[in-house]
């Protein structure tokens, strides 16, 4: 049977088990180091330490039973240091201990936070009694300037701090014989413990990566510092590195300030320059090591034997490859000419195939513009011809000219007249449209009007009345307002069709889509909207409403140059604009006979006469609009009454001529 390992024999006291380094002393290289970090960064001399947690006069409070004699003692053992506290505990029991010397006392009892008890007084001479300790512990007040600071102080003061403390850390790796440093490490800001990123040797090559020994500097600059300033350097040798462990996790003591720790392949470790105060634990002795049964192998004189081998053959590669690449330099170096001439023949290549792609370019833009010339020299060809011929036809009109030019202010002054005489006109048509469609206001409401004794409301109300009435009213609106587009020679974007409460309007400009199940014949159909509520969307009466309001809104703005407030106001905007049309100065003309007679001879003749009156022209512009209106509906009925009307007109002249 297999003989059982041996169990391990207890460790010793006094000895704690440690891991061990896998690397020997002198295997440790420059290839194994792996980074390097700095602890609690110090950019001032470091100032005698001393305990935290209690002031140094802390130490002279007694905390059990001391005699007077003791505090004296204690008082002149140590010297006044610095305090965090206003007030000083043993003014007072310095002044109990006088007190006690004074009265013979060889020793004072205290109480147990170290206050001596206050002696009696005497009685008949004799000596006193201690009096009892009192409960209440003896207080001392803090110092601190920023306790009760603002938080904003408090703040600003640990900023403070923290400026003087952290500062911007890089370092740097020197060896002998090399002048310029062989590695610089990244700059790490505002950091008391900086930690480095893993070394990048791969650049050097390996007469300085199995060194050893090396020089390390580190450099800071703070917000205090104008520039850089060395802060440590440390010559040491690898070899001397003390191992602290496979990770920092299992290092429990306080490092001390501007402590280097370097990163190697196998674990943590430091050197005594920077880590002096450490003292290792001890190892258990080889008697108290875990033994085990099992015999591990360890390497054999053949397998060193190949890896010195394989060693020299590695130097052999290397040299080699060195050799070559001197070669390979010697050989680009005798042939340098030749090689910049091929590169100069290359440049020049491209350069001639960059300058005949400028010149293609070149001849394009040159062709186009001959062209452009060519068309320019024609046009201004053109333009000479048509000049030389105007001029022509000016100098033989120049007699025509000359002999109208006396009559100019004549016809400036008649139609000045005429113009002012279609004003007058127009004013009496619109004093006669209003006394036809009479728009009057409604008492005691605001705003609100009736025409022909049909109240409209406004856009915003328009359910206050029944919609027969309603469409009625709108129906008279639509009327007036063609009848005035004609009057004022103002065409409407948006043309009514007046057919008393069934009247209508188009929208030719935009086409309002509907989703409802109706369906419309054609395009025009959908672009008109009804000005009535009976059968149809309800939205589509409003759009009707809002385009007949906009019609009387440009009817006031285009022929008056007056701006409509409230274009919802449709009456009260309507009121307005007859209210306007009807106004000016003197008395209204008076209306002739035979004015659509003179109407119909004027268009027989095909040449308006501009001396004729301004009834004509009344007569003119009713006769027009009957005649357009009734083209728009294509009813029959209104084409007879025309042709009855010229009917009757001819009539009339062939009796006038016979009185005559």
């Amino acid at each position: 049977m297999a003989s059982k390992p041996a169990r391990p024999s207890p460790q010793p006291d006094g000895f704690v088990r440690r891991d061990r380094p896998w690397l020997l002393p002198t295997n440790r290289k420059l290839r194994n180091l792996v980074s390097i970090s700095l602890r609690n960064l110090s950019l001032s001399t470091p100032l005698p330490s001393r305990a935290r947690g209690k002031t140094i006069d802390d130490d002279a409070i007694p905390n059990n039973f001391k005699s007077p004699a003791k505090l004296v003692a204690l008082r002149e053992q140590k010297a006044l240091g610095h305090s965090r506290s206003s007030s000083d505990l043993r003014g007072s029991l310095k002044k109990v201990s006088e007190d006690a010397v004074e009265d013979g006392d060889s020793e004072v009892p205290a109480h147990a936070n170290g206050s001596p008890t206050k002696p009696k007084e005497r009685v008949n001479g004799s000596p006193r009694t201690p009096q009892r300790p009192s409960m209440a512990r003896m207080r001392r007040r803090s110092t601190l300037e920023w306790a009760n600071a603002t938080p904003q102080r408090r703040q600003e003061k640990l900023e403070n701090v923290t400026a003087e403390r952290m500062a911007d850390v890089f370092f740097s790796v020197h060896v002998q014989g090399v002048e310029e440093p062989v590695y610089v490490s990244e700059v790490v800001e505002r950091t008391m413990n900086p930690t480095f990123r893993h070394m990048d040797w791969s650049a050097c090559g390996p007469g300085v990566t199995r060194l050893d020994h090396l020089t390390l500097r580190f450099w800071v600059k703070s917000s205090k510092m104008g520039d850089w300033r060395q802060l440590l350097e440390l010559s040491l040798g690898l070899q001397s590195l003390h191992y602290l462990g496979k990770s920092l996790d299992q290092f429990h003591h306080a490092l001390p300030q501007n402590a280097v720790i370097f990163y190697l392949t196998d674990g943590v470790y430091t050197s005594f320059a920077s880590l002096s105060d450490y003292a290792p634990p001890p190892t258990a002795p080889p008697a108290a090591r875990v033994t085990s049964a099992r015999i591990l192998p360890t390497s054999s004189f053949d397998a060193l034997l190949r890896l010195a081998k394989l060693d020299d053959s590695i130097q052999d590669a290397l040299q080699t490859r060195n050799k070559i690449a001197a070669d390979l330099e010697a050989l680009l170096g005798a042939n340098n000419e030749a090689l910049t001439e091929r590169d100069k023949v290359a440049e020049a290549e491209d350069r001639q195939k960059t300058i005949d792609y400028a010149k293609k370019t070149v001849d394009k833009q040159l062709d186009k513009a001959r062209r452009q010339q060519e068309e320019k020299r024609q046009l201004l060809q053109t333009r000479r011809d048509l000049m030389t011929e105007d001029t022509s036809d000016r100098t033989a009109k120049g007699g025509e000219m000359e002999e109208a030019k006396p009559e100019l202010p004549n016809l400036r002054d008649e139609h000045d007249v005429k113009k002012k005489a279609i004003q007058n006109q127009r004013r009496r048509i619109c004093e006669d449209l209003q006394r036809c469609y009479p728009i009057q206001p409604v008492t005691g409401k605001s705003l609100s009007f009736t025409i022909r004794d049909l109240h409209l409301p406004n856009s915003e109300d328009l359910d206050a009345e029944p919609p027969d009435i309603v469409a009625a009213a709108f129906g008279h609106v639509s009327h007036v307002v063609l009848m005035l587009s004609f009057y004022l020679a103002q065409p409407l974007p948006y043309p009514v069709s007046p057919r008393s409460s069934n009247s209508t309007i188009e929208d030719p400009i935009s086409l309002l889509k509907t989703n409802s199940s109706t369906t419309y014949k054609d395009e025009r159909a959908l672009r008109t909207y009804p000005l009535f509520t009976k059968g149809v969307p309800r939205f589509r009466f409003e759009y009707a409403v809002f385009l007949l309001n906009k019609d009387i809104q440009i009817l006031l703005e285009s022929a008056y140059n007056v701006r409509a407030v409230d274009i919802r106001q449709t009456l009260p905007n309507l009121k307005y604009l007859l209210y306007v049309a009807t106004a000016g100065e003197g008395e209204l003309p008076a209306r002739k006979a035979g004015g659509i007679r003179g109407l119909l001879r004027t268009k027989a003749e095909g040449t308006p006469d501009l001396s004729r009156n301004a009834s004509s022209d009344s007569a003119s512009s009713a006769l027009g609009g009957l005649l357009w209106h009734g083209g728009q509906h294509g009813n029959g009925k209104a084409k007879g009454a025309v042709d009855s009307l010229k009917r009757n007109i001819g009539g009339l002249d062939s009796r006038m001529k016979k009185a005559g």
